[in-house]
């Protein structure tokens, strides 16, 4: 077994930016077509659940294909994986970017989910034998946290620049060069690393995780007509049996695509489950903040990014302030006052009405909403990862950005539910109070969510979360060449 020979001091910050900038792409497009949707959906014309699927169709396939990629990473080597990725994120950006139809639209969208499905647990991987302790990897980990917590925000505001002055195509298109200098910079900058011994594949595990997911999303896609016709319920049944059963298959497999051990520790378990919560609030719900800002409030498509940029101040401001918390105090109390002033400003939200003004009721909420989720990103990657063995590393990366993508789009689903219900039942559907309503009833349950994210950080990690996690740590298997 060999491990890693010590990138120099300059060279570590230099992959730092490199896989940070990747991050970020990977991140703001799941949200970076928000602001254009509307154009989109008007140009290409698609139906409202077509629309809703070029958001939850990206964050599905990212998802669903995550672990996968994470092996693949470990077993065919991180920076192949990373490169093959970031080529094919450009072509899918850039067929999206040219898509005549809104069925190309939605394929190239999956595709992209695809290829960041491989990108983001390498870059997460690089990052994780890059620094693997001490107090530069807490710094580390907390730019990239702070990095991938913003690009939610970022691509809000992006999109909203793009589509304004150019087309709403922009917004796929502007991917391309940031692509071919993370591919330039990847072939300077990284060596090759890989995990030695079995190699193989799980394909049966690989395949139950895949369609599993798919069934869920889709069934809670569904429930958006009817919670209880037989397509709803039975995809629903669907998903829950095959996770089931990649459970199951995992349990006994000599070669597991999730090895059991990497979610075993309670604490990381917690962060996994804590990214699908903000995941859930990141990509659901501020989708509804996005309509109601443009379709109520009447922003162009510039104003309504510029009016999102709260949030990235708010956790730019919040990161040096947090960096230094995580290293004096630990993960377990920021994991646990973080969502909750999060849960406030999203709840300050809720009370959005149809002729209210966006400095009055939009932008204090937002602001600590920004502020609260800086001081959970920060934390939230370093403790996903403390401890893993490198043998698993871009299988716990994997399972990281599974969660959050598919915490994602599972709450895009029941939220979109959940605001078709409530306009459904409004004394006058088709009015603006009943769609202000629907968009109050959703921020109303993401705050509830955040709130519950802070009860399981509680619960599961703690006060010693990052010296448990990181004695755990196995004998490194790590292959480099």
């Amino acid at each position: 077994m060999t491990s890693p020979a010590p990138a120099a001091p300059a060279r570590r910050w230099w992959i730092l930016a490199t896989v940070s900038l990747t991050q970020l792409l990977v991140v703001l497009d799941g949200t970076i077509v928000n602001v254009a949707l509307p154009s989109a959906q008007t140009h290409l014309g698609l139906s409202d659940t077509a629309r809703q699927w070029v958001v939850t169709g990206y964050a599905l396939a990212f998802g669903a294909f995550l672990l996968l990629g994470g092996r693949i990473a470990d077993f065919w080597g991180r920076r192949r994986t990373f490169v093959l990725g970031l080529v094919l994120f450009g072509a899918a950006s850039a067929w999206g970017g040219l898509a005549q139809s809104g069925a190309e639209l939605l394929v190239a969208r999956g595709v992209q989910g695809v290829a960041a499905a491989l990108m983001a647990p390498a870059a997460l991987a690089i990052m994780t034998v890059t620094f693997p302790h001490g107090r530069e990897r807490n710094t580390a980990f907390a730019i990239f946290g702070a990095v991938a917590g913003a690009g939610s925000a970022v691509g809000l505001l992006l999109g909203g620049v793009l589509t304004e002055f150019l087309s709403w195509r922009w917004c796929l298109l502007v991917n391309v060069p940031f692509v071919v200098a993370g591919v330039v910079a990847a072939l300077v900058l990284l060596t090759e690393s890989r995990a030695e011994g079995d190699r193989r594949y799980d394909v049966l595990g690989a395949v139950t995780v895949s369609t599993g997911l798919a069934a869920l999303v889709y069934g809670l896609t569904l429930a958006e007509e009817s919670w209880t016709s037989g397509a709803t319920l039975g995809m629903l049944a669907l998903g829950l049996v095959l996770l089931a059963a990649f459970v199951l298959v995992e349990s006994r497999s000599n070669h597991p695509l999730l090895p059991l051990r990497v979610v075993r520790h309670r604490a990381r378990a917690a962060a996994f489950l804590l990214q699908a919560i903000t995941g859930a609030v990141m990509i659901g719900a501020m989708l509804y903040l996005t309509f109601h800002l443009q379709i109520v409030l009447g922003l162009s498509p510039l104003l309504a990014g510029l009016a999102s940029l709260p949030i990235t101040g708010g956790i730019m401001v919040t990161v040096p302030f947090a960096t230094k918390l995580l290293n004096q105090i630990g993960p377990r109390r920021q994991l646990i006052f973080g969502p909750l002033i999060s849960a406030l400003g999203v709840a300050y939200l809720s009370f959005i009405t149809v002729d209210g003004s966006y400095w009055a009721e939009v932008f204090p909420g937002v602001l600590v909403m920004g502020v609260g989720m800086g001081f959970t990103f920060v934390p939230l990657q370093n403790l996903s990862l403390l401890g893993v063995a490198p043998h698993d590393a871009g299988a716990a990366a994997a399972t990281a950005n599974a969660s959050n993508q598919v915490g994602g789009s599972i709450g895009l689903a029941v939220v979109t539910a959940l605001y078709v219900a409530v306009t459904a039942n409004a004394a006058d559907p088709g009015s603006a109070q009943a769609t202000v309503d629907g968009y109050s009833a959703v921020l109303l349950a993401a705050a509830g969510i955040l709130v519950a994210a802070a009860v399981v950080a509680a619960a599961l990690i703690g006060k010693d979360a990052m010296k448990e996690a990181a004695a755990s740590e196995q004998a490194p298997l790590l292959h480099v060449g």
